[in-house]
């Protein structure tokens, strides 16, 4: 019954199923005749070999040959018995069994060793792969590493506000070397008046995927200095935990270049309307102009009218100078570069305001250091730049105050450069006014433009110079202009 039903299993077999049984079936039965006949092993044993290796390569369970086996026996014996001459039919059948125990037995050690075999190449390939896998993962990190370790920009992964990494760009714009910002808190870079800003911003969590917007805010160094920062974030993964990738960016240059361009935009709007008034302004002033001076000269006014009209026409002669001054700040700065001898420049200009000097009780002191070499520059540039600082330093200088005038030569690390100080000792400039004393019409004075100390930085700017101030202690302001020597002329010639 068990033989019948295996071959009704055996007929539901597919057609190509079926011939591969049937091959296999006719191999087993000519290995197994030769067996029984001549009692030789080598066709069952290249058959052992074969079927182990179908069964490596098609998977099928080992259980699955050992019942093919004991089919094989169901499907013999009763042959056997019916076609084995009666003394030989038990010496028939054990041979049957002994052959197939020896194939089992065969087969299954060998798949044993096969599979060992099979095992061990296998696992060296997957090692092999692993390895190689691995070599490309360190590889990609490293490179990650290094993009990130090279690049300009500050690189840092926060835990809510818990630096967790850094790089070195974000080091250097902080002032800090790494373990000195991990496990802090971001908000420790930030300045005061950010921090509120920042922290509801870095805290926050992300809404439907969504990524926070980059901002701008202060960040604060470890010298203490302030400067604009943009910081771009988005919420990632790092080390199996939510955390927010950063990008921080310094933005000094950038604020600086949009701070010119508003200035140029403003100077070329100050320009434009400076040239549509100027006309309109400059002719009725000169009419006013000569109609009091010709009232002045008439006999008829005398007294109090007299000096009224010597007010007008001095105030006349001020709204002159104030649009004068208007045209030269708005037009483009050009310079005649001639070869000028600054010291030569500081005597000229005291000359010019020797009068003035005087009404105002005001000493000069003027010292000049003989070394100074000529350099190339615009000579009546720079005497409208030391008149406008000596202009500044009397309306400084107390009544019967002083003003002292130097000239010398200081290297610094950018080269050699000429310096002019003027130095009064006056009250000083208020501490809160210090950073927008050179702003076009800026004053804290009662009566002026704010265009002096504007022109100053203008045309020091344009010589590749530059203007500072400081307060001097107990009293009094000094302003040092500094110009370049890298044209330097000798003085011999």
């Amino acid at each position: 019954m068990a033989g019948t039903a295996s071959l009704r299993g055996i007929r539901s077999l597919c057609q190509p199923a079926r011939q591969e049984l049937a091959q296999t079936t006719a191999n087993a039965c000519d290995a197994f005749c030769q067996v029984l006949a001549d009692n030789d092993y080598t066709r069952i044993n290249h058959f052992i070999s074969e079927i182990t290796r179908i069964r490596l390569e098609a998977g099928f369970p080992l259980a699955e040959v050992q019942k093919a086996f004991e089919l094989f026996r169901e499907i013999l014996i009763p042959i056997l018995v019916s076609e084995s001459p009666e003394p030989l039919l038990c010496q028939n059948i054990e041979a049957v069994n002994q052959g197939l125990a020896y194939t089992i037995h065969r087969f299954s050690s060998h798949f044993q060793k096969m599979h060992e075999t099979y095992l061990k190449d296998y696992a060296r390939r997957l090692e092999k792969d692993m390895a190689a896998r691995t070599a490309e993962l360190k590889e990609s990190e490293q490179q990650y590493r290094r993009l990130v370790e090279e690049i300009q920009d500050g690189y840092l992964v926060l835990n809510k506000e818990r630096i967790e990494y850094v790089n070195p760009a974000f080091c250097k714009l902080h002032g800090v070397t790494p373990d000195q910002a991990l496990q802090k808190s971001f908000l420790c870079f930030v300045a005061k008046k950010n921090k509120d800003m920042v922290k509801q911003i870095v805290t926050c969590e992300a809404v439907d995927g969504s990524e926070p917007e980059a901002f701008e805010y202060l960040r604060k160094t470890h010298d203490g200095a302030c400067l604009p920062t943009e910081i771009n974030f988005k919420p990632s993964w790092f080390k199996g935990r939510a955390h927010h990738l950063c990008i921080v960016r310094d933005i000094t240059r950038r604020k600086e270049m949009e701070k010119k361009s508003r200035e140029m935009e403003r100077m070329a709007y100050i320009g434009h309307l400076t040239a549509s008034l100027s006309h309109e302004i400059r002719n009725p002033l000169s009419s006013v102009k000569m109609n009091l001076q010709i009232l002045g000269k008439n006999d008829a006014f005398a007294g109090n009218d007299k000096r009224r009209l010597a007010i007008s026409e001095r105030e006349i002669h001020r709204l002159e100078n104030i649009l004068q001054q208007l045209l030269d700040f708005a037009k483009p700065m050009t310079l005649d570069l001639t070869q000028t001898d600054i010291n030569q420049v500081i005597l000229r200009c005291t000359e010019l305001l020797e009068i003035k000097l005087n009404q105002q009780n005001t000493c000069c002191t003027i010292q000049t250091d003989d070394t100074l070499p000529r350099i190339m520059a615009d000579r009546s540039k720079l005497e409208q730049l030391v008149i406008n600082l000596l202009l500044n330093a009397l309306d400084s200088a107390t009544d019967g105050g002083s003003i002292i005038i130097t000239t010398a030569v200081r290297h610094l690390d950018t080269g050699p450069f000429a310096v002019i100080r003027v130095q009064d000792d006056g009250k000083g400039v208020p501490g809160d006014a210090l950073p927008y004393i050179f702003e076009p019409f800026f004053t804290t004075k009662a009566i002026g433009t704010g265009l002096g100390l504007s022109n100053v930085k203008q045309i020091a700017t344009a010589h590749l110079g530059r203007v500072e101030v400081a307060d001097i202690k107990p009293r009094g302001t000094a302003f040092e202009v500094l110009l370049p020597l890298v044209n330097e002329v000798d003085q011999a010639t």
